[in-house]
């Protein structure tokens, strides 16, 4: 028997259906920001994740050559091909431009809880804006987003002008040595790194940064900053939203990527592997043969939203069982349209059953049965049966479809 590949799953009804929910309540929050659907290829060219990552990368990518000759991934992520689009279609829209999408990517790495080979990716990017204001939108976007669908987590907001400012005297490879530490909050690696490198004194003032949850202190530890204002600018604004956050100067999203702002999110019940969001102010365009131009995005880890958030019952569907003789067939099939056409979710007999099956297999799944014989045909009626309370009447399709209306599915 074939079985499906290793990260990935199958997704029955039920669940699709939960997963449907979610990811429509998070559509619906940041279309109330004016953020609009893009969508871009699953495969690329190799050298957009490259440019961006390095051939390192690679490990952790599905690559392969194409009958062409020409080598091709599948998207790890989408912010890259996000950007990329940019350039392609829309360099001289009117800016900013507010994106969002959701989409599927994929990671050659081992499958845990919550981390698949396949997985989705709900995300935004804000681009052309370079203001705290932009900063702010996105981190508040963000939190509506999640906060939409019910999940319980933390948000965390850095900048990475703290943390420049103390690196600014090492090289780009010895500051990505150090930050890899960071990241991993490896401080006794981190002190044997700066040692070194015969940077020891930095391990004190970085480790006071990653500790300290104050503007004040951060100031005060990394010394006079370019980005001030700026950095006052975005809090005063999430402060003055109402949005939850803590300060947390040691996110090391990357230094040769983010070039400011910076911000995760972890739910409260993932264990080790929590993080549901990431992002930050950033310029790739130019890496892609574009402007230099800057942008702002997240990415929401969709499949650990919904580990987080377990049993998700979504709305249920009013569902009608049409139970007809083969005399009332033909009329039942034009009642079952008249239902479908007022969106009332409408199932027929397939199996040629007998009138007592159907009405059996129909009190399995059904809220009513609608009952069509001869009897119901000639008169132009049908018997509407209520398969909760067992209440049946007996009336015009018209008045039946008003009657299931107002019940509604229980």
């Amino acid at each position: 028997m074939i079985q499906k590949p290793r990260g990935t799953r199958d997704f029955l009804p039920d669940e699709m259906e939960a997963r449907r929910s979610i990811e429509a309540k998070m559509r619906e929050a940041v279309r109330r920001w004016g953020y609009r659907e893009v969508c871009t290829p699953e495969f690329e060219d190799l050298e957009l994740f490259t440019l961006r990552s390095g051939e390192g990368i690679m490990q952790e990518m599905y690559v392969f050559e194409d009958k062409g000759g020409r080598e091709m991934a599948l998207r790890p992520e989408i912010t890259a091909a996000v950007i990329r689009m940019y350039i392609n279609e829309a360099r001289v829209a009117p800016k900013p431009l507010r994106w969002c999408y959701f989409a599927d990517c994929f990671r050659y790495e081992r499958p845990q809880k919550g981390r698949y080979r396949q997985f989705w990716q709900f995300g935004a990017e804000l681009i052309g804006a370079d203001t705290a204001t932009a900063d702010a939108e996105v981190i508040m976007l963000a939190a509506d987003a999640l906060n939409a669908t019910g999940v319980t987590w933390d948000l965390k907001v850095g900048h990475l002008a703290f943390m420049k400012n103390l690196l600014n005297d090492l090289e780009p490879a010895a500051q990505r040595r150090v930050m890899a530490h960071l990241d991993k909050k490896d401080f006794e690696g981190l002190a044997v790194t700066l040692a070194d490198m015969g940077k020891g004194d930095l391990g004190e003032s970085l480790t006071a940064l990653v500790a300290c949850r104050t503007l004040p202190e951060a100031f005060e530890i990394a010394g006079t900053i370019p980005d001030k204002e700026r950095v006052e600018r975005t809090t005063a604004i999430l402060d003055e939203s109402g949005v939850t956050y803590s300060l947390n100067f040691g996110i090391a999203r990357g230094l040769d990527y983010y070039t400011g702002m910076v911000f995760e999110g972890f739910a409260h019940n993932l264990g080790a592997e929590n993080q549901i969001v990431g992002g930050g102010a950033y310029r790739l365009a130019h890496l892609f043969g574009g402007d230099d131009i800057a942008s702002v995005g997240f990415a929401i880890g969709f499949d650990r939203v919904m580990v987080s958030l377990g049993d998700v019952q979504p709305k249920k569907d009013t569902v009608v069982g049409i139970v007809c003789t083969n005399e009332g067939r033909s009329f039942a099939l034009s009642v079952a349209r008249a239902f479908r056409a007022d969106g009332i979710r409408t199932e027929m007999d397939l199996m040629e059953r007998g009138l007592g099956a159907q009405m059996a297999h129909a009190s399995k799944s059904a809220d009513f049965a609608v009952v069509i014989g001869a009897r119901e045909a000639g008169a132009g009626q049908v018997t509407l049966k209520d398969l909760h309370s067992g209440e049946q009447k007996t009336l015009d399709p018209a008045a039946a479809i008003a009657e299931v209306k107002v019940h509604g599915a229980r």
